[in-house]
C-alpha cells in the first residue's frame, strides 16, 4: 500500500507500504535471514576457492567468481531491506531509495548475461580455437570484458532513475517484495522515453547477449560432433552448467518483462512463486551448479570440507 503523510504534502518524498501481517513477520524474518546467509556463504566459499588455488585462475574460473560475486551484489540490494520490512509494523520506502534498488536490480541483472556471455566466448575459443586460446584469452582482455560486464549495464540504465524522478504518482500501491519493473505501475502516465529506452537497454543487455551465447554453443556443438568422445565429454563438462544457468536466468527474467511490459494479469500466487525463485532459487541454484559440475572446483571443494572435518 502507497500513501502520502503529512510531511509529503509539503514536499517531501512519495512511501510506500507493503502490507504484512506481524504475526508471522519474525518468522519470514529468520528464514530470510537463513537464506541470505546461505547465499552469502555458498557464493563466497567458490569465489573463496577460486582466489586462492592458482589451478583455477584461468578465465572460465575467473568469469565464475564474477558471476557468482555479481549474485552476492544481487542479493544484497534486496535482502537487508526485506529483512528490515519483516519487523516493521510498516513496510514503508521512500520513492528515491525504491528508484535506487530499481536501479541497481537491473544493472546487476544485466551484468549477469553479459557474464555468461563472456564465459559462452571463453569456452568457445577454448574448444574451437585451442591454439590460438593463449594469446586472445590474455589477463588484458578478461580485464576489459569484466569492466564491460558491469559498466556497460550501469550505462544504458542512467537514464531511468533520471526519467522517472521526474514522473507523477497516481498509484501509491507496490505489490510486490522489492522495486522492480513495477514501479511503472504507479505513473500518472505511460512514459514512452522509459518504454523506448527500456527495449533498448532489454535488447542491448538481454537479447543480444542470449543470442551470441546460442551462436557460440552452436559452434561449439558443431565442431564437438566431429571430434572425439573425449573432446565432447569435456566440452559437455564444462558447457552444460552454464547453459543451466542461462536457461534458468532467462526465464525469470523474460517473465519479469511479460508481466509488466505486456501487462500480463498473473495470479498472486504465481507471480509470488516466480519472485521468490529470481531472489531465492537462482542465487543459490549457481553455487550448486558450478560447485558440483565444475570438477576442478568440486575437487578443491571436497578437500575443503574434508580438511575442515579432519580438524573438528
Amino acid at each position: 500500500l502507497m500513501r502520502k503523510n503529512e510531511s509529503e504534502k509539503t514536499g517531501c518524498s512519495y512511501h510506500f507500504k507493503k502490507p504484512l501481517s506481524l504475526g508471522v513477520g519474525y518468522l519470514y524474518f529468520v528464514v530470510v535471514l537463513i537464506v541470505y546467509i546461505l547465499i552469502i556463504c555458498s557464493n563466497s566459499t567458490i569465489v573463496y576457492l577460486i582466489w586462492k588455488h592458482r589451478d583455477l585462475h584461468e578465465p572460465m574460473y575467473i568469469f565464475i567468481a564474477a558471476l557468482l560475486l555479481n549474485s552476492v551484489l544481487l542479493s544484497t540490494n534486496i535482502y537487508p531491506k526485506l529483512l528490515i520490512d519483516f519487523l516493521s509494523e510498516q513496510q514503508i520506502i521512500s520513492y528515491q531509495a525504491c528508484l535506487v534498488q530499481f536501479s541497481l536490480f537491473y544493472i546487476l541483472a544485466g551484468s549477469e548475461f553479459l557474464l555468461l556471455a563472456a564465459m559462452s566466448y571463453d569456452r568457445y575459443v577454448s574448444i574451437c580455437k585451442p591454439l590460438q586460446y593463449p594469446t586472445i584469452m590474455t589477463k588484458r582482455t578478461i580485464s576489459v570484458i569484466l569492466a564491460f560486464a558491469w559498466l556497460l549495464p550501469a550505462c544504458h540504465h542512467v537514464p531511468f532513475p533520471v526519467i522517472s524522478a521526474n514522473q507523477k504518482l497516481c498509484s501509491f500501491t507496490l505489490k510486490v517484495i522489492f522495486c522492480n519493473n513495477q514501479i511503472y505501475k504507479l505513473f500518472c502516465v505511460t512514459s514512452k522515453p522509459l518504454s523506448i529506452l527500456g527495449i533498448f537497454f532489454l535488447l542491448h543487455v538481454c537479447i543480444l547477449p542470449v543470442l551470441f551465447i546460442l551462436f557460440t554453443y552452436t559452434r561449439i556443438l558443431i565442431i564437438c560432433y566431429h571430434s572425439s568422445g573425449e573432446v565432447r565429454r569435456k566440452a559437455a563438462q564444462t558447457c552444460l552448467p552454464h547453459l543451466m544457468v542461462l536457461f534458468n536466468y532467462f526465464f525469470l527474467l523474460t517473465y519479469d518483462v511479460i508481466t509488466v511490459r505486456l501487462e500480463s494479469d498473473f495470479p498472486k500466487t504465481a507471480r509470488l512463486v516466480m519472485t521468490l525463485q529470481l531472489v531465492v532459487y537462482n542465487p543459490l541454484f549457481n553455487p550448486i551448479i558450478y560447485g558440483l559440475k565444475m570438477k576442478e572446483i568440486y575437487k578443491h571443494l571436497k578437500k575443503l570440507f574434508c580438511h575442515d572435518k579432519r580438524n573438528i
